[in-house]
């Protein structure tokens, strides 16, 4: 009787493992050892070869040329980019509530330190733009932090780590390019 069981339960695994790997896909069913089967719903001809990967980092196709700071609006990513079109630098960054549309900018002013707008002592401030009655400018939190502005706030300061805005400062001098991206 027991010998019994045990066939019958050999079947029926035997069974349901052939259900299970006739509807697994391919990718699945098959393994590193057993060589590819041809599907009916398999195209008769090779499969495209996949696209590469866009690199992350990569200076934005889209942003002008020549030595600037490009900053993605998007990406919440900076590029300090030298005249060889060479990124000599680049980094996160946390937006403001208030942020400039895309397009080319100018460097117009800068300050060591000051107070920024949500009470933080901030440093090396790199203003490019105006939105309103906003300026809108690269900075560093002296303390280091980075944290989301309020976004019922009307402030420009786009926040960096302070490294960064110790590179932004010695690039971006008044007059700099700053390339603005969707």
């Amino acid at each position: 009787m027991v010998a019994g069981l045990t066939a019958a339960a050999v079947v029926a695994v035997a069974v349901l493992a052939y259900q299970a790997s006739a509807n697994a896909p391919e990718s699945v069913a098959s393994s590193s050892s057993a060589t590819p089967k041809a599907s009916a719903s398999a195209p008769a001809q090779p499969t495209a070869k996949p696209k590469p990967t866009k690199d992350a980092l990569a200076v934005p196709a889209d942003s002008d040329t020549g030595e600037r700071v490009v900053y993605a609006l998007k990406d919440r990513r900076v590029w300090l980019v030298d005249g060889n079109e060479k990124a000599l630098r680049t980094f996160t960054v946390m937006p403001s509530p208030v942020s400039p549309p895309p397009g080319v900018y100018q460097v117009t002013s800068r300050s060591g330190t000051v107070q920024g707008s949500d009470g933080i002592p901030i440093e090396h401030v790199v203003r490019f733009a105006s939105v309103g009655e906003v300026a809108v400018g690269f900075s560093a939190a002296q303390d280091g932090s980075m944290q989301a502005p309020d976004p019922q706030s009307k402030t420009g300061g786009v926040r960096m780590k302070r490294a960064d805005g110790n590179a932004m400062w010695t690039f971006a001098t008044v007059g700099a390019k700053v390339v603005v991206v969707p």
